[in-house]
């Protein structure tokens, strides 16, 4: 099932982001999951305290980019540099109701272009610390994932 960020830019802009002074403030582990297929790992490869096997370890603050993020990703898997690479960022988040995780498309970035989403934070998204980061690469030369429809199988 495709689920497709609502949030716009001036959504986005509207709620205020304090500062991070990233001198004072102790950074967060955040837990990234990867893929290089284009999709965004199944949620049940989260369940029953299981991730996947692709964990990157990043310290952080709230205030940092989807840009930012890419960069970091970037330093670890090198295939990932060329240029016209797509990331396509999503918050997995626990259900307490229904004791198994959610998962919410929140941007997309492309490496060696600008792009709407590059000043994007985890604060904006409402990213809460123990949350986890999904990150869908796909390579430059398959073209990225149908954003809002279904894709066929």
């Amino acid at each position: 099932m495709a689920v497709e960020s609502r949030v716009t830019q001036e959504e986005i802009k509207k709620e205020p982001e304090k500062p991070v002074d990233r001198e004072k403030t102790c950074p967060l582990l955040l837990r990234v999951f990867t893929t290089n297929n284009g999709r965004h790992h199944r949620m049940d490869e989260f369940a029953r305290g299981n991730v996947p096997s692709s964990e990157l370890q990043i310290y952080t603050w709230m205030d940092a980019t989807l840009k930012e993020l890419t960069s970091l990703v970037k330093e670890v898997y090198p295939e990932a540099r060329k240029k016209g690479t797509h990331f396509g960022f999503a918050i997995v988040y626990p259900d307490p109701k229904r004791q198994m995780y959610r998962v919410k498309e929140i941007g997309n970035t492309v490496s060696g272009r600008k792009g709407a989403d590059d000043a994007m934070t985890l604060q904006s998204q409402r990213f809460q610390i123990g949350d986890y980061l999904d990150i869908a690469i796909t390579p430059p030369n398959r073209a990225p994932p149908l954003q809002g429809r279904m894709r066929p199988y």
